[in-house]
């Protein structure tokens, strides 16, 4: 068993093509786990991830701030703490911060 504390985890600034004002905690990895990953993002005011797909689903629960996930269609679904959303293997996807506060979330994906 692994009990830490999330101040105890360097955050990374996204770098990504795509990416504005947002840095990741890999507070689960492959390291630690054998099948699944949690990440802590934190979505900076007027920032936002890549518009991006990949192979595999991951979940996201909302802890903090305004957001949104932008779905493959361009439209813009709210987000406020307590939300929580299922992201399925290559959809497109976009989380941006639509408050004045960070927008902050954690996301499950799997390792393998």
């Amino acid at each position: 068993m692994i009990v830490r504390n999330y101040v105890e985890i360097d955050g990374k600034e996204v770098n990504e093509e795509g990416a504005k004002n947002v840095k990741i905690q890999w507070l689960i990895d492959e390291k630690i786990a054998p099948n699944f990953a949690m990440r802590r993002f934190v979505v900076g005011k007027d920032g936002y991830t890549p518009f991006h797909r990949h192979d595999w689903e991951h979940e996201v629960f909302v802890l903090q701030g305004k957001g949104a996930i932008v779905d493959e269609e361009g439209k813009e679904h709210e987000l406020k703490p307590g939300n929580f959303v299922l992201v399925l293997p290559n959809e497109m996807h976009q989380f941006k911060n639509k408050g004045k506060e960070d927008f902050i979330f954690l996301c499950m994906i799997p390792l393998k």
